[in-house]
């Protein structure tokens, strides 16, 4: 095929070379509190890209020009200079630092594989048969990818054409032309792919995160409070005021009947000693009178807080201590706290639907609460940073309405670090490190930390119920355990949405999507067969609840206009049953009647719909088999039918309208006026359909 030659335009394109000491990120917003001054220069053979990373729970973000073959150095240093700050091609914006790295990534996998070539061609010689040669190439090495991976790799190759306005030795074609550069998509939907929790873990795993936050966290955080005394700046005291405070401290064990603290049998002066801000020598003066209270109260076999175990599982304490010691021992404060931190990660994930980097950016104070004139509380939301689809790379203040246990949540996480610290998922202090984040520049936990955290929570959860023989355990499936990541919270509260009546248009709302398309991607389509499983799901349990219909024969009250209709098909539908009085338990043989004999009655709270699409309001353009209940007109559709549940909503609903319009003060008078002409509204419908029911 005949390629286009490069643009005219770009034959002095690059000429100018950008000098050695320019700033590589001075075209980018910097994180708060970071000069350019200290950022790195054009001539550097690594690129330290975090400082223009705002969010804190990314890694440290870094290229590496050394990692390069020498004769690709050049341009790819051009290349990412322009993609950071230097000039865009026209009409093009500017990439987000993510995007940067991740495109290096595959630089470098073109740059090695073209060096490899005979002669290392420059990427002006890079001919056609060349790149046909990678393509080829990229179906080898990644054939068991997905095309996503390999379409991303092949865009790296693309900007050497994208960015050739910057670079001195650039593509002299553009591969997008090439016939081999594109693999066909199939059944590509633009729809999160994200794997849920299965129901067998995500109900066990809610059950033992509530527990933690409910019923553990107050005897993790006496043991926490204890360790932050332990480790305050000693104070300076005398002599009598030190003996005064030993002295206190094995008085309450011999009155409470406490062991002491111990190690390998023997009291341990280390625990004993940072129990009253004090040091080991001190107590070696005093080792008679700790040897005597140990003859009377006994010592523990490892060294634990002095606190007492109040949570009760079973009627029985769900440990005996919280030890000291950090590792071989799942009871030690180091693990308990972490495991604290990871029930409140999956109770405000599951109940927020926030995403990992909104909610690494909770802060204290982020929860306000509504209360009702009695002072009960009713309502919570959280605030926080919401950075995806915005415009501002700092992030945008956001909202979330939350539910009480993710609120309480908030409020054990804010108890768990110290005061100064200000961000909730910061690593914890207690262990003997950690790990990535301490060598970051940022403070929060990046997600594959939190992911381990995850994973470690359900195997401590699992061998603690082995080992007391519970049968609460978090299940394996398909014989292992589940791989949990913090993404699969956020779909999974998405699929459960989408399950309830309206539930679209909540979660587009609650999501802060900008469509109900959106979320509907979100919570899946039948391609994947999300969208499948929720209609089926809907249809068996509408099948189960016509069934109910026919046998409580409430079809015989049934008031509105389509009562007739709605009478007719639910005793073809029960014929068809066979029904004579035995439920159908079966969920395939009620699938199967459904296929075969759906009376498309649509039971809800205030109307039940009989639909027809020739008289329904809901539908108007597009022929439908099914109603758009989002878009139902009860008070004016020929399919609506009542049901004596249905009517007894409607009359709660005259009882909350009449409360509204006698409120005082009184109402705005057009508020008042749309109350009183909806109230008007509803009067009137019920009562025409009561008189002729």
């Amino acid at each position: 095929m005949t390629l286009p030659a490069a643009d005219p335009r770009d034959a002095a394109a690059g000429e100018e070379p950008v000098p050695a000491g320019m700033f590589v990120l001075h075209g980018r917003s910097l994180r708060h509190g970071v000069t350019l001054e200290t950022t790195s220069r054009y001539g550097d053979d690594v690129w330290r890209l975090d400082p223009a990373v705002h969010q804190q729970h990314q890694r440290q973000v870094t290229v590496r020009f050394g990692d390069l073959p020498a004769v690709y150095q050049g341009a790819a240093r051009q290349l990412c200079y322009a993609m950071l700050s230097g000039p865009l091609p026209r009409g093009e914006q500017r990439p987000q630092i993510g995007t940067v790295r991740c495109m290096f990534s595959e630089i470098k996998r073109f740059c090695d594989w073209l060096a490899a070539r005979p002669g290392s061609p420059p990427l002006a010689e890079v001919t056609a048969a060349d790149l046909e040669d990678y393509h080829l190439h990229l179906l080898t090495v990644l054939g068991r990818a997905t095309a996503t991976t390999r379409s991303r790799a092949r865009s790296g190759v693309r900007l050497f054409w994208r960015y050739r306005h910057a670079l001195n030795d650039r593509l002299s074609f553009d591969p997008r032309r090439l016939d081999c550069w594109a693999e066909p998509r199939r059944g590509v939907t633009g729809e999160n792919r994200t794997d849920r929790l299965p129901e067998a873990v995500c109900g066990p795993l809610l059950a033992w995160a509530l527990r933690f936050t409910d019923e553990f966290s107050a005897d993790i955080l006496a043991a926490n409070a204890v360790w932050r005394h332990m480790h305050a700046p000693r104070v300076r005291r005398s002599p009598t005021e030190r003996e005064h405070a030993l002295r206190a401290l094995l008085d309450q064990h011999v009155a409470a009947s406490r062991p002491l603290p111990g190690y390998f049998g023997k009291p341990a002066l280390v625990v004993l000693a940072a129990m009253i801000n004090d040091s080991q020598r001190f107590l070696l003066r005093y080792l008679d009178q700790v040897d005597a209270v140990a003859a009377v109260v006994g010592v523990r076999h490892y060294n634990s807080f002095d606190t007492p175990i109040t949570a009760r599982l079973d009627g029985q304490p769900w440990i005996d201590a919280v030890a000291t010691t950090h590792r071989g021992n799942n009871h030690g404060l180091a693990c308990l706290a972490r495991m604290l931190q990871a029930a409140c990660y999956i109770l405000i994930a599951y109940l927020s639907g926030m995403r990992d980097s909104e909610i690494k950016h909770l802060r204290r104070g982020a929860v306000s609460t509504e209360r009702d004139p009695d002072g009960r509380a009713y309502r919570w939301t959280v605030t926080s940073l919401a950075f995806k689809g915005e415009t501002d790379p700092a992030g945008t203040t956001a909202t979330w309405t939350v539910g009480a246990p993710a609120a309480r949540a908030i409020a054990i996480l804010e108890q768990l670090h110290r005061p100064e610290v200000d961000l909730l998922f910061t690593p914890l202090p207690h262990g003997p490190g950690a790990g990535q984040v301490s060598r970051s520049v940022n403070t929060a936990a990046v997600t594959s930390t939190t992911n381990n955290q995850l994973r470690e929570f359900i195997g401590w959860v699992n061998d603690y119920c082995a080992q007391r023989g519970r049968t609460d355990n978090i299940p394996a499936v398909n014989g292992q355990a589940w791989r949990i990541k913090t993404s699969q919270f956020r779909r999974t509260l998405a699929w459960f949405i989408a399950r309830r009546p309206g539930g679209t248009i909540a979660g587009a709302i609650a999501y802060r999507h900008l469509s109900v398309q959106m979320f509907e991607g979100y919570a899946g389509t039948s391609d994947c067969g999300f969208r499948a499983e929720v209609e089926s799901e809907q249809a068996l349990a509408r099948g189960e609840h016509l069934l109910a219909m026919t046998d409580a024969h409430p079809h015989d009250t049934l008031a509105g206009p389509a009562a007739a209709e709605a009478a007719t098909r639910l005793a073809a539908f029960a014929g068809k049953a066979g029904y004579h009085g035995t439920i159908i338990t079966d969920p395939r043989r009620l699938k199967r009647l459904m296929d075969r004999a759906d009376p498309a009655i649509y039971p809800g709270e205030y109307v039940t719909c009989v639909y027809t699409h020739a008289t329904a309001l809901c539908q108007r353009t597009a022929t439908s088999e099914r109603p758009a209940l989002r878009a139902c007109q009860p008070l004016d559709c020929r399919n609506v039918a009542l049901t004596p549940t249905n009517t007894a909503a409607w009359q709660a609903e005259l009882a909350r309208l009449d409360a509204r319009l006698a409120t005082r003060p009184p109402l705005p008078p057009l508020l008042h006026q749309q109350l009183s002409d909806r109230r008007a509204e509803t009067a009137r419908f019920l009562h025409r359909h009561q008189e002729t029911s």
